[in-house]
């Protein structure tokens, strides 16, 4: 291996001065290597640069969603407060809301009760008015009857002749 090494120095050290104005294949292959060795290198460098950026791009999205994620932890523990809060809240006033629809019964019976003791004496006022008025009615024609008696005679109830009772004295 050694024996090939030393000749192909010799064949490349050799061939320039055999040929100075022609390129040796040798050469163009030592020129070949040395421009994709370049290249390579570049497009390293370049996909070190892509690479970094991208680096960076991850390491600055995990701190953002770290600390979204540290956010979103306190907004959902402060949800969770909320809804056990809102929860008290409507248990205390579905309580609320039964105590006082059984109020609402019970003064709708009330209500009820009332009504019908209302109409009741109500019914008693008619009839009790319509006797009084009978009453008062017959009362006016009463006095109607004793002042025509008393306008005729002068005499007193008791000197009416031929009265055999109160009644006919009072329809005479």
């Amino acid at each position: 291996m050694m024996r090939f090494a030393g000749a192909l120095l010799l064949a490349v050290a050799a061939a320039p001065a055999a040929r100075a104005s022609e390129v040796s294949p040798i050469g163009k292959v030592v020129q070949l290597i040395s421009d994709l060795q370049g290249k390579v290198i570049k497009e390293g460098e370049e996909a070190q640069k892509l690479y970094a950026e991208f680096s960076e791009w991850c390491e600055d999205r995990a701190r953002e969603l770290g600390h979204e994620i540290k956010t979103g932890t306190s907004e959902a523990d402060s949800l969770k407060a909320s809804i056990a809060e809102s929860s008290a809240s409507i248990l205390e006033l579905t309580t609320k809301i039964d105590d006082l629809a059984s109020d609402i019964a019970t003064d709708e019976a009330d209500l009820k009760a009332a009504t019908e003791i209302r109409d009741n004496e109500a019914a008693d006022f008619k009839a009790e008015e319509s006797e009084l008025v009978e009453t008062i009615s017959m009362l006016d024609r009463a006095t109607g009857i004793l002042e025509r008696e008393m306008a005729k005679g002068g005499a007193s109830m008791m000197q009416v002749k031929n009265a055999q009772s109160l009644a006919s004295a009072l329809s005479a």
